[in-house]
């Protein structure tokens, strides 16, 4: 069964939503590689040499501690929309091998949008069919 589907989109997002979306990417990509963590760790061995500079002092403290706070927090943001990107592609993905396979059930499209109960029953579901089929299996040998 071929399913023709036209993809729409990028008319119902605002500029800023791409521009968030492109920011959010390159960001990704930028603090997840090597050179990112050689930063930070520079930053760090910087800040611990300099303590004897100004003495330990509160403010001397209060530097790191303000600027790890801020990149925390303004990295949460980042890691949960690069999560969710991810998490949509890898259903979409999912839902397309269930549309190309014959054999799969069709009802499992789009489940992730079930309720908790809902989902809990489906799960019921699958673990009694893969008991009868381990029973199946016992009876064959």
């Amino acid at each position: 069964m071929t399913v023709k589907v036209k993809v729409v989109g990028s008319e119902k997002h605002s500029r800023g939503h791409h521009f968030f979306a492109d920011l959010a990417r390159m960001t990704a990509k930028g603090m997840g590689s090597p050179w990112a963590f050689l930063t930070a760790v520079t930053i760090v061995a910087v800040w611990g040499l300099t303590g004897s500079l100004f003495g330990y002092s509160d403010t001397w403290q209060l530097v790191i501690n303000t600027g790890t706070t801020i990149v925390t927090f303004l990295m949460v943001f980042l890691i949960q929309n690069t999560q969710n990107r991810d998490a949509k592609a890898m259903q979409l993905k999912l839902d397309e091998l269930i549309v190309a396979v014959e054999a799969a059930h069709n009802q499992m499209i789009d489940i992730e949008t079930l309720s908790d109960q809902e989902l809990a029953e489906l799960e019921l579901k699958f673990h009694k069919l893969r008991a009868a089929c381990s029973d199946t299996e016992k009876d064959d040998e």
